[in-house]
């Protein structure tokens, strides 16, 4: 039986701001496909535009990790990505579990991406019955009652929450007592955690309605009517509530 991971983020021990880390991932994901190509160097620039970021800010968030280039050269793809991913964890194995097997935890448990980034699906739980023994991919579903045995014996530091929005936070404090100290959230639900536990959240429709503005925008549909009293029509209604 192993002892729970206790370790800090590096990155937050050495003060890199969430919003390089969120870009991280961009980086690497850039660099891996530059790899693929067979591409050895890359400037900032050419990194930067296959990142979707400006190369200054790009600069900086690399110099977080010590790694500034070589001027005439660019950078070095393969070690970048050693440093990018290191400094995300991901030269260690990550044990997650999936709370909640419905469609979308259907589909996360079969997404064969999560172990060629450190990921492993340790356990899948779902508070069904009926589905309890149902084999998806190489795991079976596994009761609730087993969580903490999982977490546990497993190592489990990573919990997603796949249920409907009603079961989140019942599924988020099990997770917690558990000993996890992360949890991705696909519930459109805000949880309510304790200091030292991250979330992350995901909400495909939140994601739609940004994009649906954007298409609003780009049409010359007019978002509202302003005067000189603030907003009127439907608008209103939503602003004063």
């Amino acid at each position: 039986m192993s002892a729970h991971r206790t370790t800090r983020s590096p990155s937050r021990e050495r003060g890199i701001p969430e919003a390089t880390v969120a870009r991280l991932p961009v980086y690497l994901r850039a660099l891996s496909t530059l790899a693929e190509r067979g591409i050895a160097t890359v400037s900032s620039e050419e990194l930067a535009t296959a990142a979707g970021v400006g190369s200054a800010k790009l600069r900086k968030d690399l110099s977080y990790l010590g790694s500034y280039g070589t001027r005439g050269v660019g950078y070095d793809v393969d070690y970048l990505i050693y440093q990018i991913s290191r400094e995300l964890g991901l030269t260690q194995d990550w044990a997650v579990v999936i709370v909640g097997i419905g469609n979308l935890g259907h589909a996360l448990a079969n997404y064969g991406g999560f172990a060629s980034r450190g990921f492993r699906i340790a356990a899948l739980l779902d508070a069904d019955l009926a589905q309890v023994g149902e084999q998806v991919g190489e795991l079976p579903i596994r009761p609730m009652s087993d969580l903490a045995d999982v977490v546990r014996e497993d190592d489990v530091s990573i919990g997603v929450i796949a249920t409907p929005a009603a079961a989140a936070q019942s599924v988020c404090d099990l997770l917690v007592a558990a000993g996890v100290t992360s949890i991705l959230n696909f519930a459109p639900v805000v949880l309510a955690v304790p200091a030292g536990v991250d979330v992350r959240k995901v909400d495909l429709s939140i994601e739609l309605q940004i994009l649906a503005f954007h298409e609003q925008r780009k049409a010359g549909i007019p978002t509202a009517a302003v005067g000189s009293s603030g907003i009127h029509g439907p608008l209103a209604k939503v602003a004063e509530a």
